[in-house]
């Protein structure tokens, strides 16, 4: 979700990076949570959900049905979802709230299974293993710099895979970092990078 350039000034003034002033729902979704540290088991279950749901789209098209997906995995407890059965994902199918892409469903209650197997916070310590030292990332200053895929991502998504995790590539786990806070990609200038608080800067 990128424009070539710096940071860019919003309505009220503020400079942002680029992604986020093209719609109301991207400068919310910029502004208090992409780049903002996320933990918990379910909170990075449910964003490698989201994240593999949105593998061929753009991510506006999930971020409008979150609450739709959110109402129909379950709140994204992972408990709960490593329950569901065949009419579950006979249910998803057809709900119109989420993205019916049978593989992806599949994926999303098969990775709650193996999350499942894992012990409580394990999911979590997992995941942040793999976030790269700030001090060796020079903050971007266009969309340019900022890669698709690191050689973090490629290793967590290996390591995801080799558990059993499904559709999670390198670029999806690169997605998810950036995300959930595990990298700090908002641009040198952006106001949003200058508040962080308690993550990577």
């Amino acid at each position: 979700m990128g424009v070539e350039g710096g940071a860019q000034p919003g309505p009220d003034g503020a400079l942002r990076c680029p992604w986020g002033l093209s719609t109301e729902d991207y400068v919310a979704y910029h502004d208090t949570e992409w780049g903002r540290p996320v933990h918990g088991d379910d909170a990075l279950y449910e964003r490698l959900c989201l994240e593999a749901f949105q593998s061929g789209l753009s991510w506006l098209t999930i971020l409008r049905r979150r609450e739709g997906f959110r109402s129909a995995f379950a709140g994204f407890r992972i408990a709960k979802v490593a329950e569901f059965t065949e009419a579950d994902e006979a249910r998803l199918l057809a709900d119109p709230g989420i993205i019916r892409n049978r593989a992806k469903i599949q994926a999303a209650v098969s990775n709650a299974k193996v999350a499942a197997a894992l012990g409580e916070g394990e999911l979590d310590s997992l995941i942040w293993s793999f976030a790269p030292d700030p001090e060796k990332r020079p903050a971007p200053r266009t969309h340019a710099e900022i890669p698709a895929v690191t050689q973090e991502s490629t290793a967590l998504a290996k390591d995801l895979k080799k558990r059993g995790f499904r559709f999670v590539g390198p670029t999806t786990a690169y997605a998810l970092m950036q995300a959930c806070g595990l990298v700090n990609d908002h641009l040198a200038d952006c106001w949003a990078r200058g508040e962080m608080r308690g993550g990577v800067r």
